[in-house]
């Protein structure tokens, strides 16, 4: 826990610095190590063994998915942003590998556009798309989801009969 006493005579640029030095100190966690696997959020990242898996946990799955492409090949996929480990084990259950994974945004190419508050997610590369971010604004993710199904639909030739059936 961090406690700061600030008398009235402090600058407001002074207070804010020493409440954000303090949330960065007690937030819990640790600056990433060379064992943790960094993965972007809806992005995968290949994961090479030592030796043949034949048992492969993850903490959390609502953070981080698992794919085994092969005994010492696996992809692991970020779902939503936070941390979670993993744990590699051979046959007879010694464990192979266990690392922390950090499911992070990728900074690179998102456009945040706040609006009153509400956060839009935009990709750009290099033009301007919608981006489903996990804490938009919950109009703006909806209308993204529903654009995306409604093109999703269309390519598949069943845009008309969408409208057919809504017109009965």
């Amino acid at each position: 826990m961090c406690v700061i006493s600030i008398g009235r005579s402090i600058a407001a640029k002074t207070a804010i610095s020493v409440v954000i030095a303090c949330a960065l100190a007690t937030n819990g966690i640790a600056p990433a190590a060379a064992e943790d696997l960094i993965v972007k959020y809806d992005q995968s990242q290949i994961l090479r063994m030592p030796s043949k898996v034949a048992e492969f946990i993850i903490g959390n799955p609502s953070i981080a998915d698992v794919s085994i492409q092969s005994t010492d090949l696996l992809v692991v996929t970020g779902k939503s942003f936070g941390i979670t480990n993993v744990i590699a084990m051979d046959a007879e259950r010694n464990i192979i590998k266990e690392a922390r994974v950090i499911v992070v945004r990728d900074q690179v190419r998102v456009v945040n556009v706040q609006k009153a508050g509400k956060r839009e997610s935009y990709n750009c590369t290099p033009q301007c798309n919608p981006s489903l971010v996990v804490g938009d604004d919950l109009v703006y993710f909806d209308s993204v989801v529903r654009a995306a199904e409604r093109k999703i639909r269309f390519s598949e030739g069943q845009a008309d009969q969408g409208q057919n059936n809504q017109n009965q």
